[in-house]
């Protein structure tokens, strides 16, 4: 029986890391501030894990979201997705840079960046793709270091996408 040849792909990620809201660039650590602000109004009794995300749109405008829970589980949504979507509706026209995602558990003191689930990271990767422009993600946890991806595909390489289509 002949071998086969197997060859291996490795995929190598980057992220800026900062130890604290302080070190970011200002418009960077404002637009934390604005997510953590709004997780503090998430919808999140079931799982106790609240989530904020704000969005800085091209022209400037910050919008908002938070998670929102629902007992039949798959009818909540996420922050990032309710913030991403509010903005796709209200400035059609107005491509993303930024989106800043904090989270809090009142379970557990989350001391690490965490990142977008694989649903919200294919929604960003779908607003990338429609401007055609690197989408930043900011990642923080409640407590320690502070990471920035500089495009989803820091996150989501091998993306599916419309050139597929």
């Amino acid at each position: 029986m002949a071998k086969s040849k197997i060859s291996k792909l490795s995929i190598l990620t980057e992220f800026e890391v900062y130890n604290s809201i302080k070190d970011l660039a200002k418009k960077d650590g404002e637009l934390l501030l604005e997510a953590q602000k709004i997780l503090k109004n998430a919808y999140a009794p079931y799982s106790n894990f609240n989530v904020g995300a704000a969005v800085l749109l091209d022209n400037g405008k910050i919008v908002t979201g938070n998670n929102q829970e629902n007992a039949a589980y798959p009818s909540g949504l996420c922050a990032e997705r309710v913030a991403i979507f509010y903005a796709g509706a209200q400035y059609p026209n107005v491509d993303i840079k930024t989106i800043a995602i904090t989270v809090k558990s009142k379970n557990i003191v989350i001391k690490e960046p965490l990142s977008p689930c694989g649903g919200c990271r294919q929604a960003i990767a779908e607003y990338e793709n429609k401007s055609g422009k690197a989408i930043r993600i900011i990642m923080s946890g409640e407590k320690g270091q502070i990471y920035i991806a500089k495009s989803i595909e820091s996150l989501l390489p091998l993306m599916f996408s419309k050139k597929y289509l």
